[in-house]
């Protein structure tokens, strides 16, 4: 006789099989791909970080410029490529929705699972480098960085599940969705320091989320860093649980749109 899988057993298997079919694709699609992720963050680091020294400047906020550049980039990487590899999971698995075990929403979760863990072993990488040249990259406040990088994370998934279906609905928000990453990156303090903006103009770009979780994750390597007053971890995880509560909503009133793309 045949044993019936419960459907948590169900669900961990596709996960499990969706996570090796991701991950050998992310690695291996094309020639050194897995080289080409690390060495991504990597020059954009080294880049910004030598505009930085080419105007002598060696702090930010009491914090060393090196360090600053690195994490804030660091923690934005995170977000961006899980909401962007969330947003393409429904397309990039098509020929796997004829199983009916296979729901959109086990390739979004995959995804995003399989990014973090990936931007998790790059970005110890830089940091023992950054540490190998002499810098201070181990955090005074690490569970404090750890709850950040969660809360970026979920961010990033709310965003892609909730771009994911607008692509769905309207193929031409792809290109919207494309568009808002490059003002993001600019108007979060990921290449320069969010603190010297004036008033009132301040308090409107601290309307977004990721200007606190750079923030925060700043203060949490450097706990003597001047952050800007206010910056609050419950107001990203506020965002980040509403986006991934509404993406979970979107793909289950859209997931006929979303499987017959």
């Amino acid at each position: 006789m045949i044993k019936a899988r419960s459907p948590l057993a169900i669900t961990l298997a596709v996960w499990h099989a969706i996570f090796l079919r991701e991950a050998l694709g992310r690695l291996f699609d094309m020639r050194f791909a897995w080289f080409w992720l690390f060495m991504e963050p990597t020059c954009h680091i080294a880049f910004v970080a030598y505009v930085w020294r080419a105007l002598r400047t060696h702090s930010v906020g009491g914090m060393d410029i090196i360090i600053w550049v690195l994490v804030g980039m660091l923690a934005f990487f995170l977000f961006r490529r899980t909401a962007v590899q969330t947003t393409y999971a429904c397309d990039s698995n098509q020929p796997l929705f004829t199983y009916r075990q296979v729901k959109p929403f086990d390739t979004a979760i995959v995804r995003a699972g399989l990014e973090g863990f990936l931007m998790m072993v790059i970005s110890i990488m830089i940091l023992i480098i950054g540490a190998f040249f002499g810098h201070d990259t181990v955090p005074a406040d690490p569970l404090m960085v750890i709850w950040i990088l969660i809360g970026i994370w979920l961010f990033g998934l709310g965003y892609g599940l909730i771009g994911s279906v607008l692509m769905a609905l309207v193929p031409e928000m792809e290109h919207v969705l494309k568009l808002i990453m490059l003002p993001l990156y600019l108007i979060s303090g990921v290449i320069w320091p969010i603190s010297s903006v004036p008033q009132p103009y301040l308090d409107l770009l601290m309307y977004n989320p990721m200007a606190h979780a750079l923030e925060l994750v700043r203060l949490g390597y450097f706990p003597y860093y001047h952050a800007v007053p206010g910056v609050s971890m419950s107001y990203l995880y506020g965002w980040a649980g509403a986006s991934v509560l509404l993406g979970l909503l979107l793909y289950r009133r859209f997931a006929f749109q979303l499987v017959m793309k």
